[in-house]
């Protein structure tokens, strides 16, 4: 199975939430609301779950060996990073555009 996109849908500059990405495996299946955190000095992904009743959180899908969860979370973070070098380049280009 091959990542074959990752687009990252919000940015957040607050708290350790820094990115909420969909990554899409061999054009044909799509995960929404992969987490990119940033804690204890390091990014990390947190991948989509729900609440239980008893208030735990139990992943709705995830990566079923190491192997596969590094090169995952490798390709959304190195995406992240990417896209938001990206955005602040754009809001730069704003902030010097003329208004004719």
């Amino acid at each position: 199975m091959q990542i074959t996109d990752i687009k990252v849908r919000k940015f957040f500059e607050e708290g350790p939430m820094k990115a909420i990405a969909s990554v899409t495996f061999d054009d044909c299946l799509a995960v929404h609301d992969v987490k990119v955190i940033y804690a204890r000095d390091r990014y990390f992904i947190v991948m989509p779950s729900r609440k239980n009743p008893d208030g735990t959180y139990r992943d709705i899908v995830h990566p079923i060996n190491s192997d596969f969860r590094c090169a995952l979370e490798e390709a959304v973070i190195d995406a992240y990073h990417v896209q938001l070098v990206a955005s602040q380049h754009d809001e730069e280009n704003e902030d010097n555009a003329v208004i004719i």
